[in-house]
């Protein structure tokens, strides 16, 4: 007797799929793939639109739409919201993007590569040329001389962690089961892409009933190799200053209290990357802030002196090592707990490859009666609360009609978020004082995109937070530069009620790069928002634009604030908000944050006729003199 079938064009069946996906991790499940993005053009409209239709309303005598769908305004914004979404759940759930073929398809490679370096699941759903070549060359279709089987969404390959192009209907039963193992594997998630044909996608196919039956895909917690557990509790105990890094696995496994319990039982000191700040609350007292280029004193006067560093599901990029140069101590050695063998052997490091949270749990059993020295705590403990009077110095305001820097922008921020409040950046000047400087009170509040550091990531990923978070305050923090990448999907928050809080800083320019440009002897060429002045620079008057009439023109609620008292009563109202609302401050330039701790190589024209590029090629040539390899 043959099994039962049911007869479905590709993109309903791909839709009926997703629709039931599961991840299932600590006995939780979660939808795998909650709701689908999309923008609709001839290369997807008659297949995956025609498909979402019959999936993206809610049935009668139902409660929710099997496959919600979700209106964008721009590709990259689209999967940008995506990972915010996936994030903020812990990878457990994420969200599917589709598009036509084209530019809408080559938008998303921006958005995919953020995913994939972040280590974020989201599922890229591209149109694509007719498998069939009935109607070569397309609208939007790239030819290729030699090789007939390219188009522009090979481009998603580099920044997929898995990519398939659907040529046959029944193709796509084993490449969507493919599709969904990487999507809910800690190890290997990322972007996926699966592109689709538009002939393939309204092609009619007898499909296997069993092919869409609830399935769960457990995301696993592997335990810690004996011997490898083993070698990490020599080496701590062996240790005279240990220091933990604690990077964005923390978060994803959700292995905060596990790193609490440990720092609490040890006395180890913890730094966070920035995709790890929160892993412990600000106010603990393990707890030193960021480390690197952009970290606090404490953290990285702890760093050079280090005897070992604990790294706990971190990267290490070159903000974090400060360019190879933060960890100085001749005999300083390396332990990497996380659940990729990849990172966990960097640095020469000895390894622990498991899940952050069993690993934590299991060294906190094995080093049951170890405790740093008294001196190394009273002496980190005592570093903490100098930088702790930095913070508040750079926080506070004196004069409250003032216009106020972009340090009392975050004090006054500081002041009026709840513990649960989720703050959004990625570019420009605010990372760096962020890391330095914020306060985060709990594991969700602090979501910085500094993987692929991309600007117009914060006002989409707001979305997909406050979708995943209902309720919850939801805080995009975004300079001038920023907001005009990538304003679009305020439109979207309005259309969908997204209470998201935007606090645009106006400051006239790429503030941060201005200051890497005079810093590197650029001279800050090309970084103000500037008429162009009669010997062809930037630097005329400051150009007459107005972004917060471009976002109230958006549909924002827009509040004006022009002084540290305004700014203050402008956010308690913007976090009472019900609507989309949008903090508009223009601030003094005055640099209130506190100095680099560390460097970051940036090089250096090793020839030049003027002035500041030679004196900056001294400087850089001094600084790259303390870079070492760690073998």
């Amino acid at each position: 007797m043959s099994a039962p079938t049911r007869r479905l064009t590709t993109a309903q069946a791909l839709v009926r799929f997703l629709a039931a996906q599961y991840t299932e991790r600590d006995g939780v499940r979660h939808r795998l793939i909650a709701g689908c993005w999309g923008i609709f053009g001839h290369g997807n409209v008659a297949g995956l639109g025609q498909a979402l239709v019959e999936h993206a309303t809610v049935p009668d005598g139902g409660t929710a739409p099997a496959m919600p769908y979700h209106q964008g305004r721009n590709e990259q914004a689209m999967v940008h919201a995506a990972v915010g979404y996936a994030r903020h759940l812990d990878r457990l759930s994420a969200q599917a993007v589709t598009t036509s073929i084209g530019p809408g398809a080559t938008n998303l490679v921006t958005g995919a590569a953020l995913a994939t370096i972040n280590r974020i699941p989201v599922l890229l759903l591209p149109g694509d040329y007719f498998a069939s070549h009935a109607a070569d060359p397309l609208l939007q279709q790239l030819e290729h001389p030699t090789e007939a089987d390219v188009s522009v969404n090979d481009t998603l390959r580099p920044v997929s962690r898995y990519f398939d192009r659907i040529s046959r209907p029944e193709a796509l039963i084993a490449s969507a089961l493919r599709a969904m193992r990487v999507l809910a594997d800690p190890a290997e998630t990322g972007a996926v892409t699966l592109a689709l044909p538009q002939d393939v996608q309204v092609e009619a196919y007898d499909w296997p009933e069993e092919f869409f039956a609830d399935r769960v895909w457990q995301v696993r917690r592997p335990a810690p190799d004996p011997v490898e557990l083993a070698g990490a509790v020599r080496a701590i105990r062996a240790a005279g200053r240990p220091l933990i890094v604690a990077g964005g696995g923390v978060h994803h496994s959700r292995a905060e209290e596990a790193l609490r319990a440990l720092v609490d039982a040890t006395g180890i000191p913890v730094a966070s990357t920035q995709a790890g700040k929160g892993a412990l609350p600000h106010d603990h007292p393990g707890d030193l802030g960021g480390i690197g280029h952009t970290g606090t004193a404490v953290s990285d006067d702890l760093a050079r002196t280090a005897d070992l560093v604990i790294g706990v599901g971190t990267r290490y990029s070159d903000f974090t090592t400060a360019s190879g140069t933060l960890f100085r101590r001749p005999d300083v050695r390396f332990l990497n707990l996380n659940i990729t063998a990849f990172d966990a052997h960097k640095l020469a490091a000895g390894t622990l490859v498991c899940d952050a949270k069993a690993g934590l749990t299991a060294l906190a059993g094995e080093l049951a009666g170890y405790r740093v020295d008294a001196a190394y705590e009273a002496e980190y403990r005592a570093g903490k609360d100098r930088w702790d009077e930095t913070v508040g110095a750079a926080f506070r305001a004196d004069d409250d009609g003032a216009v106020p820097t972009q340090t009392q922008v975050l004090g006054a921020l500081d002041a009026v978020v709840g513990d649960t409040d989720v703050v959004i950046n990625a570019a420009g000047s605010l990372p760096g004082d962020l890391h330095k400087l914020w306060r985060a009170r709990s594991p969700r509040q602090y979501h910085l995109e500094y993987g692929y550091s991309c600007m117009g990531y914060e006002i989409p990923a707001a979305l997909g937070v406050q979708q995943a978070a209902p309720g919850t305050p939801v805080w995009a923090l975004v300079g001038d530069g920023t907001y005009l990448m990538n304003p679009t999907e305020i439109v979207t928050a309005v259309q969908e009620n997204l209470p998201v809080k935007l606090v645009l800083v106006q400051n006239h320019g790429y503030a941060s790069i201005g200051g890497l440009s005079e810093s590197v002897g650029a001279e800050r060429f090309g970084t103000d928002y500037r008429h162009r002045a009669a010997d062809g620079t930037f630097t005329g008057a400051p150009l007459p634009v107005d972004l917060a009439a471009n976002a109230a023109s958006l549909g924002m609620e827009v509040l004006r604030a022009k002084t540290v008292r305004e700014l203050r009563e402008a956010l308690a109202t913007a976090r009472a908000a019900t609507r989309p609302t949008c903090v508009h401050v223009e601030t003094d330039p005055t640099p209130t944050a506190p100095p680099a701790q560390a460097w970051w190589d940036v090089p250096v024209a090793e020839v030049s006729a003027r002035g500041p590029a030679t004196d900056a090629r001294a400087q850089y040539e001094r600084a790259v003199a303390d870079r070492r390899h760690h073998l």
